[in-house]
């Protein structure tokens, strides 16, 4: 069907002059005051009135209505005069219902024989000749005045384009039915302003988005004239008339009605209701976000199959749990987690607020929906009703919201476990909800039920991957001694988003600080426990003081004896802030960048590159770098770096740029990274970055001495101590220290080998006190009797001192302790 613009058919040429299968449309639109406020060029020729004359007159004097329309079946009591046309079908009141505002839902219809009082010119008819329209009507909502688009076409075009004339329609079978449906939504979108000079794109496109959400009305009619308007329940039922029909007679006699019309009626309901579930189906389920799949749901009702719609979901299925345990009782919690209206915008809002969470009260519909997991079907809610079930709920007054409406509640299921229930209304001014609409409800809800818990079932695994993802990754502190730390990691965008990167920070003796970024290959749970398999080894092996390159190749010989497939690489860094200086050694992973602090320069360190993790017999070499205080090492993974369809040299050069990009924190400068290397959609790959700032240790908070094996020198060595932390303005400590002191130096004496004991206190953010002798098993702590003179020290250490260890290097030994810089812990 065409538009009926002016380009639609030539001046001078009439209707019957246009081209096979091309009927001009007339297009009007009627604003909140019944008056016309767009008027199309076809509109002008179908009804012989210009555009100039019909703009701002009363749509009932120019549409085929008219008040005065007889209800009488046999037509005998018609009026003379219909306005400015003659009528005297049944379908006038119809869309006088529509211009008056008294139905809120499309209708379509055909009126006959009515002349054109104001003449005109068009290719509908000469002045006073009768035409025959087909018209439909589509309210508007939303802002601007706007409320009724009015669609009309010529029926007798019809007749002559598809070669039905009233002849052959006299030979034509009762099972013969012509439809005639709306054009093509793009199309229509397109033309409408074009068809109508004053109407812009952005209002035609939001008026063709509401005609898609209500329904295309088909017209349906053989000789009898019959003319059902579907979507059956999309049209409010007038009075002595089916709702899924109106009947046009030709004479003024009553209409014959076929045998079978009214199953060929119940069967056109049936397949309107299939193809609407059909549509639903399409509609919902687009996402397996869960948010967006209860909005979906919800929106999938209104308006075509109510007017209103809530969705209520159990508490487990909206935080993502597991399947809820067992059917909902009195003390179920349910959320209230979308509400879909007609009506006008945030009307609902106080009385029913999205984000509600309470149990519903037992006396009530929505609860036996609830417990019983069938569909409650209420055709009207009367006062009496009504003032029942608001007064379960307390503060909240429910009836003007269900008072004289049509309820249905349905309920959300899956695996005969429900998951909540949507409640489902209809305005007083359209037809209540029936048995076959509690069954359609009821395959909605179903439908919605199954796409709900695929949403539930990927939210609660996500959910999972992200936590074991957590549970894996370390809590980074951002202070070390002599090295402030910053840390970022980004799941991957594959479903499941558990990855196999990782970072870490180590602590260890003499106030270093080793640093750690690695990168499983592969994705999900398997490389999820490797990274998990291989982090826990190098922690081990870092502690134990293990120098990088062996550290890497205890690794390498870990993941093969684990399994074949085990494949990762790693980049091995310890720093130390007092001697100022990396060491470095690479198992197959992207290079670090050094930012140095003179100049603010970035480069990639040059490092042996190493092999990956898990393939053997390749040696791997450790490297010294010297650094400053101030300098900055960033470390990754080729997750950030990486570009499918770009070399990775490109992702190299722009992490170098980024990271040498001047921040005010080092969380604001990691953050500067991920937005310039970030920007590619689609990324699948996790990402995990580690950025240190290496302050390092000045010289003047660093106090070393060396004594011999001898048991006067703990004396001595508790005075240096005291003095060093008087000079330090320290005197808090002082005690707490001495007393530590004697006893870990007094062990070193005893137990040390007979070799020189050396000792070293660091200050930082606290105090750290190492004490070396030349024997190189570790100490243990003792059970000491009541009267045994040995065996306390290391637990008096142990229970004053914040931290405390012991590692072996070689054929030495360091105990360690640290304490606090004001209370002594």
């Amino acid at each position: 069907m065409d538009h009926g613009s002016e380009r639609d058919t030539p001046p001078g040429r009439g209707a019957g002059d246009a081209a096979a299968g091309r009927i001009p449309l007339a297009v009007v639109v009627v604003d909140r005051d019944g008056l016309v406020s767009h008027w199309s060029s076809g509109a002008g020729r179908l009804f012989g009135v210009g555009r100039q004359d019909a703009v701002g007159r009363p749509a009932v004097d120019l549409l085929p209505v008219s008040g005065a329309l007889s209800d009488d079946p046999h037509g005998d009591t018609m009026p003379d005069a219909y306005g400015p046309y003659d009528a005297y079908d049944g379908l006038g009141p119809d869309l006088e219902a529509s211009l008056g505002g008294r139905t809120a839902y499309p209708a379509a219809g055909r009126a006959r024989q009515f002349s054109h009082k104001d003449g005109g010119s068009g290719a509908g008819a000469e002045d006073g000749e009768r035409i025959d329209v087909l018209w439909w009507a589509y309210p508007l909502v939303g802002p601007g005045p706007f409320r009724l688009l009015v669609l009309a076409a010529d029926a007798a075009r019809l007749r002559e384009e598809r070669g039905y004339d009233d002849e052959t329609a006299e030979h034509i079978s009762p099972g013969f039915a012509r439809h005639t449906e709306l054009p093509a939504s793009d199309d229509l979108e397109r033309r409408l302003p074009e068809i109508l000079p004053s109407m812009g794109p952005d209002l035609s496109g939001r008026i063709v988005s509401q005609i898609l959400e209500l329904g295309y009305p088909v017209l349906e009619f053989s000789q009898f004239d019959r003319v059902p308007v579907t979507p059956y329940w999309g049209v409010p039922r007038r009075p002595g008339r089916s709702r899924a029909e109106v009947v046009v007679p030709q004479q003024r006699t009553a209409p014959v009605i076929p045998a079978g019309a009214e199953r060929d009626l119940e069967y056109a309901a049936v397949r309107e209701r299939l193809e609407f579930l059909n549509e639903v189906s399409s509609g919902i389920g687009t996402s397996l976000d869960l948010g967006e799949t209860i909005r979906e749901v919800t929106s999938a009702a209104v308006p075509r199959f109510a007017d209103f719609a809530g969705t209520h979901l159990r508490s487990a299925v909206l935080a993502g749990e597991g399947f809820p345990d067992g059917p909902p009782d009195a003390s179920t919690v349910m959320h209230r987690v979308w509400v879909e209206h007609n009506d006008e915008p945030g009307r609902w809002d106080d009385t029913v607020p999205v984000g509600e969470t309470f149990a519903f009260p037992e006396h009530t519909p929505f609860y036996k929906c609830m417990v019983t997991g069938e569909p409650v079907l209420i055709p009207k809610v009367t006062e009496e009703l009504s003032d029942r079930i608001s007064g379960e709920f307390e503060k909240r007054d429910l009836r003007p919201l269900i008072g004289g409406r049509s309820l249905l509640i349905v309920p959300l299921k899956a695996r005969n476990v429900v998951l909540g229930f949507m409640v489902l209304m209809r305005r007083p001014d359209r037809a209540a909800f029936d048995d076959m609409d509690r069954t359609t409800g009821a395959e909605l809800a179903a439908r919605a039920g199954l796409v709900l818990d695929n949403a539930r079932m990927y939210t609660y695994q996500e959910n999972v991957a992200d936590t074991l993802q957590d549970s894996m990754l370390p809590q980074v502190t951002p202070r070390m001694a002599g090295c402030d730390v910053a840390t970022r990691y980004l799941p991957g965008a594959r479903l499941g988003r558990i990855g196999g990167d990782w970072f870490d920070t180590i602590k260890l003796p003499g106030s270093r600080t080793a640093l750690v970024v690695g990168d499983v290959m592969g994705h999900g749970l398997n490389s999820a426990a490797m990274m998990g398999q291989l982090r826990t080894a190098v922690q081990t092996m870092a502690t134990m003081e293990t120098p990088p390159a062996q550290l890497l190749r205890n690794l390498d010989d870990l993941a093969r004896r684990l399994g074949e497939n085990y494949l990762a690489t790693c980049l091995y860094a310890v720093y130390d802030p007092i001697g100022g200086e990396l060491h470095l050694a690479n198992a197959g992973h992207i290079p670090p960048v050094l930012v140095r602090a003179e100049d603010g320069r970035s480069e990639l360190l040059d490092l042996p590159t190493g092999a990956p993790i898990g393939v053997g017999g390749v040696p791997f070499e450790a490297t010294v770098v010297r650094v400053a205080p101030g300098d900055r090492l960033v470390l990754c993974t080729d997750g950030l770096v990486e570009v499918r369809g770009s070399d990775i040299g490109e992702g190299l050069a722009a992490l170098c740029e980024s990271a040498a990009h001047p921040a005010a924190s080092m969380d604001d400068a990691c953050d500067t990274i991920i937005r310039a290397l970030n920007t590619h959609g689609g990324r699948k790959d996790d990402v995990a970055l580690l950025m240190a700032r290496l302050n390092g240790i000045p010289g003047d908070h660093v106090a070393e001495w060396h004594f011999d094996a001898d048991p006067s020198e703990v004396a001595r060595a508790r005075s240096l101590v005291r003095d060093r932390l008087l000079d330090w303005e320290l005197p808090q400590a002082v005690e707490t220290a001495r007393l530590l002191v004697s006893e870990v130096v007094t062990n070193a004496v005893r137990h040390g080998g007979g070799g020189r004991v050396g000792l070293r206190v660091v200050r930082t953010d606290a105090l750290l006190f190492e004490v070396t002798d030349d024997e190189p098993a570790l100490p243990s702590m003792l059970a000491a009797g009541a009267y045994d003179e040995a065996g306390r020290g290391l637990r008096v250490v142990s229970r004053l001192a914040r931290e405390w260890g012991a590692s072996a290097t070689g054929h030495r030994k360091t105990v360690w302790f640290e304490q606090g810089l004001a209370d002594g812990r």
